[in-house]
């Protein structure tokens, strides 16, 4: 028992469980930190510093807004962190785990809706204000939130690449095109190539190079639209979870994803436990 208290008094999350996930997500990058350091890795450096913050970010959230997170969602949000930064980015799950892109994508879509829904909810059940708002209308605006989180990321993906040199939207590889453009009839009538199985590089000397990928290589789109439709799900599983918690007065599933405003025994409980 005093173990426990040590750490959470320490730790910035009130809740046991999320508390001791974000103890064991901080050891976890802490010796990476230490690795980059020593081999002067400052991308990584940066990358594991900017994890640490994020961690925080959960509990700063809800001491400035005076909204208490569900344990599950701050857990969640915290693996979130830990799974997209540390595993995806500096040891290359995006490569090496088969949809490990598209899982995330889908849990991003899934809790975008949670944070649109929960931003909406409070401003309905707040007595300063006399708008209230029916059930549909609310996840209609938690699907659109989510929706527009995604298309803003897509924007900074493209932007990464098109303007910095980087490869966030992914490679695809295609063994069919169907385009207009390679119509040499100039006519507005789609011409379809089937069975590519290479690209061949002509560089500016003459030489030429087989990629020997298997396909047509296409540079974005799939991977973007895929992000894309993998939000849209995640978005519409929520809202429609949203939509019951609020036609059922606060019940159902969704409960455990939706902050809530803190009332003073919420303080006086949070002021006894420490």
């Amino acid at each position: 028992m005093l173990k426990f208290l040590k750490i959470h008094i320490a730790s910035p999350y009130k809740h046991r469980a999320t508390a001791y996930v974000y103890f064991a997500l901080r050891l976890l990058v802490i010796p990476i930190i230490i690795r980059a350091i020593f081999r002067m890795d400052f991308e990584s450096l940066f990358l594991c510093s900017l994890t640490l913050l994020l961690f925080l970010l959960p509990s700063i959230l809800s001491r400035r807004l005076k909204v208490d997170f569900p344990t599950v969602l701050e857990i969640i949000i915290l693996l979130f962190i830990f799974s997209a930064e540390i595993l995806g980015e500096l040891n290359s799950f995006y490569i090496r785990i088969p949809h490990w892109d598209t899982m995330l994508h889908t849990m991003n879509g899934f809790l975008c809706a949670a944070v649109g829904f929960a931003l909406v909810d409070l401003l309905n059940r707040d007595e300063h204000f006399s708008l209230k708002l029916a059930p549909g209308y609310i996840a209609l605006v938690a699907f659109c939130f989510s929706m527009t989180i995604g298309v803003t990321w897509e924007f900074f993906e493209y932007s990464m690449d098109r303007f910095y040199s980087h490869d966030m939207q992914k490679d695809t590889v295609v063994r069919t095109i169907n385009s207009v453009y390679l119509n040499e009839s100039g006519l507005n009538r789609v011409v379809t190539i089937e069975d590519i199985d290479d690209v061949i590089i002509v560089h500016s000397d003459g030489s030429t190079e087989a990629l020997g990928v298997g396909g047509y290589l296409d540079i974005g789109i799939h991977d973007t639209m895929k992000d894309l439709f993998v939000n849209f799900i995640g978005a519409i599983v929520f809202s429609l979870f949203g939509y019951f918690y609020v036609k059922d007065q606060g019940k159902g599933i969704a409960s455990l994803f939706i902050p809530r405003i803190q009332q003073e025994e919420d303080f006086v409980q949070d002021f006894d436990e420490e």
